[in-house]
């Protein structure tokens, strides 16, 4: 059972995987979620926002996170925004929910 510091984020399903909001902070000091803002999961990743080398931090940061192929991971929209809706094919909404909620209890 999830406790109130679990992640809550909205996950949807749609036809080519779940999805869901995530607010990046690049050049932090480490990579990480930091918690969420409205419906969006705040994420710290080390790399500037140069090149197009943030997005695949993010991308290799949550194949990693949830245990999926990099190929797996895609970022649907906001590719040069601080705003991104990350897409994962071949997993369930439960799966990422299950993933994310248990970062939250380990806070």
């Amino acid at each position: 059972m999830a406790d109130a510091e679990s992640i809550m984020i909205k996950v949807e399903a749609g036809s080519r995987g779940v999805s869901f909001a995530v607010k990046v902070h690049p050049r932090a000091k480490k990579n990480a979620i930091t918690g969420e803002l409205g419906d969006a999961l705040k994420v710290s990743l080390t790399t500037p926002p140069v090149e197009g080398r943030a997005n695949d931090a993010c991308i290799e940061f949550f194949a990693k996170l949830l245990n999926v192929p990099r190929s797996s991971v895609t970022i649907a929209s906001g590719q040069s925004s601080r705003n991104k809706f990350i897409r994962v094919a071949g997993v369930t909404v439960e799966y990422v929910q299950d993933r994310l909620g248990k970062l939250g209890s380990q806070k």
